[in-house]
């Protein structure tokens, strides 16, 4: 079993992703210095603990090894709880 950096949060969304094989921060200094220090960029997905299809996300995706693997190697993969943060989300929600 997998357990990543969101273990020792307290929303229930990020702890519902504790155990995904890809590599979650939660949102903060460490995964934003991350970023540009590894020259990657950000996977960003932003949600909540009661959407229907983020479930589905984490089934066909974020639980597959692969991907997994690809994420982790590729991207600084954060998790962000829009109920926690809604400012965040209405700025990735609106930008075009």
């Amino acid at each position: 079993m997998h357990t990543n950096r969101l273990a020792s949060e307290q929303s229930p969304y990020l702890l519902q992703h504790a155990h995904n094989p890809v590599d979650w921060f939660p949102w903060g200094p460490e995964s934003l210095r991350k970023s540009p220090r590894e020259d990657k960029p950000i996977f960003f997905p932003s949600a909540y603990s009661t959407c229907h299809w983020c479930h589905v996300m984490e089934r066909e995706s974020f639980e597959n090894e692969a991907i997994a693997r690809c994420s982790n190697r590729d991207y600084v993969p954060i998790k962000v709880d829009r109920e926690e943060r809604p400012t965040w989300n209405r700025i990735y929600m609106t930008f075009s």
